[in-house]
């Protein structure tokens, strides 16, 4: 098949006293040739679904996405944003995949939860979600083939660790096969567009955590109520003028609520990092990038100096370690886990060699997953 020529855009010394109509008609014909184009892709991805079933490999490569979005932005001349030209090219993927297999992707609920939003900035908007009450139910859903993929919370920058996904992964057969990070803005959301009146606020406990000390400053009287999710929170706080909720714009949007504040976390750098989990049947461990991680779970006989030996092998193959948390192992014998990220992936020989020689010292041992990280 021969490709179409790409339509050449208006010259940048058109005629500046061309008329706000005379501009419309060039931009419908633009995008009447922007459409025909899409769906031309769109046929060329049929075809590929038909190879990938005849072949049997996996029909969602994020790190053909990847490849293919980083071109994109590399070849861009303007006016366009970089990262406008990646997250436009993000859903026409998404939406050519669709044709070829629709990805069903578990994420905590209801609709409006950032988990939510890191799943569409991860598969883009055609996915098929599956919304789960809690994040147990993410791995139970991915586990099972009900869902292909899963998205998690696994930490926050001003919170830590979500315990119960370290939790869940120790015993789990997914894997992990990327992450989002996510910029976390919580607003608080209401029936009625003022502070007044407001008896109790609820949220996520991680979100409550977050904004703190503004809800001391404004709100003090307010109770302060955990539920699954922020957009549970939203959910609820839509259904009595006296509560209000902390969660995103997509979730005041979504349930019809007011913003009474924008931004109200006590950290302007507030960052999530979600995992994208699945079987390793469904998607093997993506190869190496350039710019990696690779993340495990040990644990380590209870002795003098175990915790340093663990460190050596690192530090003597120049592996370096970006992450590393503690858990108990709940034996009631003052055990822990550890959670350890490295810069790297397995297929490198330098890490290879470490994580070898780790595993000798390790009385549990088990690679969560290697995925690529942006750099």
């Amino acid at each position: 098949m021969t490709s179409p020529a790409a339509p050449k855009p208006p010259s940048a010394s058109s005629d500046p006293s061309a008329s706000l109509a005379d501009l419309r008609v060039q931009i419908d014909s633009l995008d009447q040739q922007l459409l025909t184009l899409l769906n031309q892709r769109a046929h060329v991805a049929e075809q590929v679904g038909e190879v990938k079933k005849r072949e049997g490999t996996p029909y969602f490569r994020p790190d053909r996405v990847a490849q293919v979005i980083e071109k994109m932005t590399r070849s861009n001349q303007g006016p366009l944003k970089g990262s406008h030209v990646a997250a436009i090219w993000r859903e026409i993927m998404s939406a050519c995949l669709a044709l070829e297999s629709p990805q069903r992707v578990a994420v905590l609920g209801p609709e409006g939860t950032f988990c939510e939003q890191a799943a569409i900035e991860y598969f883009g908007g055609a996915a098929d979600l599956i919304y789960c009450a809690s994040f147990d139910e993410v791995f139970h859903a991915t586990t099972s083939g009900s869902a292909q993929y899963g998205v998690v919370g696994v930490e926050n920058s001003n919170e830590g660790v979500v315990t119960r996904s370290l939790d869940m992964f120790l015993h789990s057969p997914t894997h992990v096969v990327g992450e989002v990070s996510l910029l976390i803005r919580h607003n608080l959301l209401r029936k009625e567009n003022s502070l007044e009146g407001i008896e109790a606020v609820l949220a996520h406990p991680q979100a409550l955590a977050q904004c703190q000390a503004w809800l001391a400053k404004h709100l003090p009287h307010a109770e302060r109520r955990a539920v699954s999710s922020n957009a549970e929170g939203a959910r609820l706080a839509a259904t009595n003028p006296a509560w209000a909720g902390l969660a995103s714009e997509r979730a005041a949007t979504q349930y019809g609520l007011h913003i009474v504040a924008h931004a109200i976390q006590d950290d302007s750098y507030n960052r999530t990092r979600f995992s994208i989990i699945t079987l390793p049947s469904t998607l093997a461990m993506p190869p190496a990038s350039g710019h990696d991680c690779t993340s495990l779970v040990v644990s380590v006989p209870n002795k003098p100096g175990a915790v340093h030996d663990l460190l050596v092998p690192l530090k003597t193959n120049n592996v370096s370690m970006t992450r590393f948390e503690s858990r108990p192992a709940r034996t009631g014998q003052w055990e822990y886990y550890f959670y350890i990220d490295l810069d790297g992936h397995p297929s490198q020989p330098h890490v290879a060699a470490a994580l070898a020689e780790l595993k000798q010292l390790c009385a549990f041992y088990k690679v969560l997953g290697a995925y690529p990280v942006k750099a």
